[in-house]
C-alpha cells in the first residue's frame, strides 16, 4: 500500500506544470486529516493568479469516521481586458480519506481527495473534478496548544467547460495552524496555470 501511494504521488508531482486548482478552481488546498472531531465551517480569501482577481468563499464540513464530505461555495472575481469586472458563482463539494497512516518506514500521513465543482456566470461554464494525495505531518510546538500541519497536494483536474475538455495538473503546498480547540487558520498556495495563494479561517467542534 505505502509503495503504491508513493507512486501516485510521484506521477502527480511530475505532471505539476499545468493546473487548475481544487474544485471551485482557487488555490485552497487540503491537509491529510482533519482539524475537527464532528464539523467545521469557515472562510477562505484567495488571490490566483492571472485572469481571477480575487476568490471569497464559505464552507462547511462534517466528518464520519476515517472519512469527511464539504460543501463550499462564494465568488470569483474577474478583471476582464476591456476594464470591467465580472463575478461568477463557485460551488463545490469534496471528499477526503485517510489512506495511509505515518510510520518508521514512511514518516508521513496521507489522504486520498476527490471534488466536484463548478464556476458559472458570464462567459464560459466550467467543471473541475479534481482528483489527488494529500501528504503530511501534524507537528506539536513543545509547550504549547498550538500545533501546525505542513502538506504538499498534487492534484489531477479534469476540466470541461466551453464543449471542450483537458486535464490539468495542480501541486498545492500548504500549512494547517490550529491555535487552539475551535480555531485553524489555512495557508495554501498551488503552483501550475493558476498559481496563487489562499487564506482560511475554521471554527472546529
Amino acid at each position: 500500500m505505502r509503495r503504491s501511494m508513493f507512486a501516485v504521488l510521484v506521477l502527480l508531482a511530475a505532471g505539476a506544470g499545468a493546473a487548475s486548482a481544487q474544485e471551485t478552481g482557487t488555490p485552497v488546498f487540503k491537509a491529510p486529516y482533519r482539524a475537527f472531531q464532528s464539523h467545521e465551517f469557515g472562510a477562505n480569501l484567495s488571490f490566483p493568479e492571472g485572469a481571477a482577481d480575487f476568490g471569497l468563499e464559505g464552507f462547511y464540513t462534517y466528518g464520519y469516521n476515517r472519512f469527511d464530505i464539504g460543501l463550499r461555495g462564494g465568488i470569483v472575481s474577474y478583471d476582464l481586458p476591456v476594464g470591467d469586472d465580472d463575478t461568477k458563482i463557485a460551488l463545490g463539494a469534496s471528499f477526503r480519506a485517510r489512506v495511509l497512516d505515518a510510520s518508521q518506514s514512511f514518516p508521513l500521513d496521507g489522504a486520498l481527495t476527490l471534488g466536484l465543482g463548478t464556476q458559472f456566470g458570464e462567459g464560459t461554464d466550467f467543471v473541475l473534478i479534481p482528483v489527488g494525495i494529500s501528504l503530511g505531518r501534524r507537528l506539536q510546538l513543545e509547550g504549547s496548544r498550538v500545533s501546525f500541519v505542513p502538506y504538499v497536494h498534487p492534484v489531477i483536474v479534469p476540466t470541461l467547460g466551453g464543449g471542450d475538455s483537458e486535464v490539468n495538473f495542480a501541486l498545492g503546498l500548504g500549512a494547517d495552524i490550529r491555535f487552539s480547540d475551535t480555531i485553524d487558520l489555512r495557508v495554501s498556495a498551488g503552483l501550475g496555470d493558476i498559481e496563487g495563494i489562499a487564506l482560511g479561517l475554521a471554527f472546529v467542534r
